[in-house]
């Protein structure tokens, strides 16, 4: 039997982040072969994963990361089963590796299938999984790009915002932050009216007739009535109209024009836990 030493288990556990009875017994399976026993280490999270795969995993942490330049964000959830684990700074940490790592990939299934250490992304799942023993999966995944991004992220990792400004202007960065806190504050449906889909527009018109039947108002005035409620529901429901959180007596548009005659905002991103 190969002499398993205390340096031997930690290096293990460094390298896989598992318990260091696992790592004891995995390397002592793999007769004191490092790699071998990584790759126990491994199939135990397979099968960890394959017995968790119908497992709500609704907890976790969403990151929000900018690039450099701040010319491009990206925003994940990597979700789990509890909040415990989601808290974990570990996993914490992992989230924010993975949402780095996201900056460079287009979508969610190019991540999975990226380098992180010697694995994909989506065997780093697996793996943690038999590590944590909850159901690890990357949730969420959103980009965005423009001339400035801003990131925010709300208190616990619960919710992360991305914002896109028209211009990289002195004040841009405090600018695009209270507006991703507003974004995460407000949940907005859409950027401005025109983001906003016609079923929507539709069913919010309905809506509107008939309340405005039910209180008795005559049919010909409907329409008239209706698109004025429209418009309150854009005013309370698209970014840019919003009222600004930090002053009521302004919109978000008219708040970030404020730092400049010229800047506007061209996108948000949003992603929450749940």
């Amino acid at each position: 039997m190969a002499n398993i030493t205390a340096a031997d288990v930690n290096k293990l556990r460094q390298t896989t982040g598992a318990g260091m009875m696992d790592c004891k017994k995995a390397l002592v399976e793999a007769e004191g072969d490092f790699d071998k026993a990584i790759e126990i280490l491994r199939k135990k999270g397979q099968k960890v994963a394959a017995n968790r795969s119908d497992r709500e995993s609704t907890e976790g942490a969403a990151i929000a990361v900018v690039n450099a330049d701040k010319t491009a964000g990206v925003v994940i959830t990597l979700n789990c089963e509890t909040d415990f684990v989601g808290k974990n700074e570990g996993f914490v940490k992992l989230a924010t590796d993975l949402a780095t790592q996201a900056l460079n990939y287009a979508t969610k299934e190019e991540l999975l299938a990226s380098d992180f250490g010697g694995i994909t992304v989506a065997e780093k799942l697996i793996e943690q999984t038999g590590v944590i023993g909850e159901k690890i999966e990357i949730g969420s995944f959103e980009k965005l790009e423009g001339a400035f991004v801003g990131s925010y992220i709300h208190a616990g990792n619960k919710i992360a915002t991305l914002v896109a400004l028209s211009a990289n202007v002195e004040g841009a960065e405090e600018a695009a932050r209270n507006v991703a806190m507003q974004a995460a504050a407000m949940n907005p449906i859409a950027l401005n009216e025109d983001g906003v889909d016609a079923d929507t527009i539709a069913k919010e018109i309905e809506i509107a007739k008939d309340q405005l039947r039910a209180e008795g108002k005559p049919e010909a005035m409907l329409d008239n009535i209706a698109k004025g409620k429209l418009n309150r529901f854009f005013k309370d429901n698209t970014l840019v109209n919003q009222d600004y959180i930090k002053d009521g007596s302004m919109s978000v548009a008219a708040y970030v024009k404020t730092v400049d005659g010229g800047l506007t905002v061209t996108g948000f991103r949003r992603v929450a836990l749940g």
